[in-house]
């Protein structure tokens, strides 16, 4: 085996611009190149007591990842400018780079293409290529061990390395397309079907507006029929004033019942005093992690069940430009928003697929025909049914296990990793939507550039 063996807290060459001698700091090992790895790595690299911080992304370009991957310029941020700086210290970052580097016209109330904001975290790393405390791997990670040392990981190609401390990164749970034929995922580019042709998709979310989005974009004059269970859309941005709310009085531990009540007396106040529920929802958001965390594991069973998609559609909302496009195409008839359960899909003699669909109401399933079917069912996957090679290695060795209602892997309140005997890790760290199931709202950048500042000046110095 070829071995790139790397000494826990061993020198690398100290820039210029620090203080002489040997680092005093850890090294990091960060496994995942998108969003949340590429902030991590750079939150500990403006750390100077850092002694080295080693990023592996198994395939892309860093910085990516599944939201920013996309190249259709009608994809958007759901998020406006001047939400989406990668630093909480300095809030106006990423509009400053845009003007600098991207678009002098664009407004930090503005919203601008997922391409971009990719751009943009590939910037945010480049700044310290020159620094040799960096070292980009580009390699799938199958196995991660502690040792007494710190910890050992081992690359698909058969070498290995070691830090002090690990890092996992690894984003969204993505299905195995292999197991999920004939379905097509939401994220990888695919040749338009017949511009005729009947489209099907999964879900009624935000992925399923950029793929309508994708699809109006190529051409397509075809029906676009896409089933949820709710057929509920995502709400769009308007003007908003957070409310203030004062932690000390959060109903920490109530019951998602009393949580949804609670939610809506806020509502109500928003609009008595001539806001709207945006205003309620962005007062809550800041706060999302706490509630959650406090939530008995049945309690929170019943938000997933009952709860979670209504939250999703008022929180998770779209662009004025891509609601309009969205609504627009319903107006004419081309996309359907039809409350249905998905239940299979096979193919079809004479080319395309069947799609078997039990509408809401009904006992009773039918069948419909459609040259594509599109998965856009959202990123709640089983994470043991869908676990990479490197997770699937860690709930083998016990050092890891999913959490009761199946989110993603246990961690606690200091993202670390949580073994199956209920013992934390002092070494192995969880970030990003990978740490969902700890603190549920951490797939959107204000929540992981929050997660990844705090982590980063703990786990800086060793």
């Amino acid at each position: 085996m070829n071995d790139l063996f790397i000494p826990p807290s061993t020198a690398a060459t100290t820039p210029a611009n620090l203080s002489s001698g040997p680092p005093k700091g850890a090294h990091v090992a960060i496994i995942g190149g998108g969003a949340s790895g590429v902030l991590m790595a750079v939150h500990l690299l403006r750390h100077p007591d850092t002694a080295r911080v080693t990023l592996i992304e198994r395939t892309g370009a860093m910085g990516a990842g599944i939201a920013y991957s996309t190249i259709d310029p009608e994809h958007l941020l759901n998020t406006r400018v001047h939400n989406m700086s990668g630093f909480p210290d300095d809030p106006q970052h990423f509009h400053a780079w845009l003007q600098r580097y991207h678009d002098t016209t664009v407004s930090d109330q503005g919203f601008v293409s997922r391409a971009t904001y990719g751009s943009y975290l590939g910037a945010l790393l480049a700044e310290w290529d020159a620094d040799p405390r960096l070292i980009r791997i580009y390699q799938n990670v199958t196995d991660l061990a502690e040792t007494t040392e710190g910890v050992a990981l081992h690359l698909a190609d058969g070498q290995s390395l070691r830090a002090d401390r690990a890092v996992l990164a690894t984003g969204h749970v993505v299905p195995d397309q292999a197991r999920e034929w004939p379905l097509t995922d939401a994220w990888s580019p695919q040749e338009p079907p017949p511009p005729q042709s009947r489209i099907i998709i999964i879900g009624s979310g935000l992925s399923m507006v950029d793929q309508v989005l994708t699809i109006l974009r190529s051409g397509h004059t075809g029906p676009i029929l896409s089933l949820s269970r709710r057929g509920l859309l995502p709400r769009d941005h308007t003007a908003t004033k957070p409310m203030q709310l004062d932690a000390k009085h959060l109903p920490r531990g109530a019951t998602a019942s009393a949580l949804l009540a609670w939610a809506r007396g806020l509502t109500r106040a928003a609009i008595a005093q001539g806001g709207t529920w945006r205003d309620a929802v962005d007062g809550i958001r800041p706060h999302v992690a706490t509630l959650w965390r406090s939530l008995p594991t049945p309690e929170r069973a019943r938000f997933l069940r009952h709860g979670a998609t209504w939250w999703d559609v008022h929180r998770h909302r779209i662009p004025p430009q891509s609601q309009a496009a969205v609504h627009q195409a319903i107006l004419d008839g081309q996309l359907i928003i039809r409350k249905a359960a998905f239940q299979d899909a096979v193919p079809r003699a004479e080319g395309g697929f069947f799609a078997y669909v039990r509408p809401f109401g009904s006992a009773d399933s039918e069948a419909i025909a459609a040259a594509r079917i599109i998965d856009c069912r959202g990123i709640r996957r089983d994470p043991e049914q869908n676990a990479t090679p490197l997770v699937k290695s860690l709930l083998a060795q016990k050092a890891a296990r999913i959490d009761p209602l199946r989110i993603g892997l246990e961690v606690d309140a200091h993202c670390r990793l949580i073994r199956a005997d209920g013992s934390t890790s002092p070494r192995i760290h969880v970030i990003g939507p990978a740490s969902r199931a700890a603190f549920w709202e951490i797939t959107a950048i204000p929540d992981i550039r929050e997660q990844v500042a705090g982590l980063a000046a703990e786990i800086a110095v060793v």
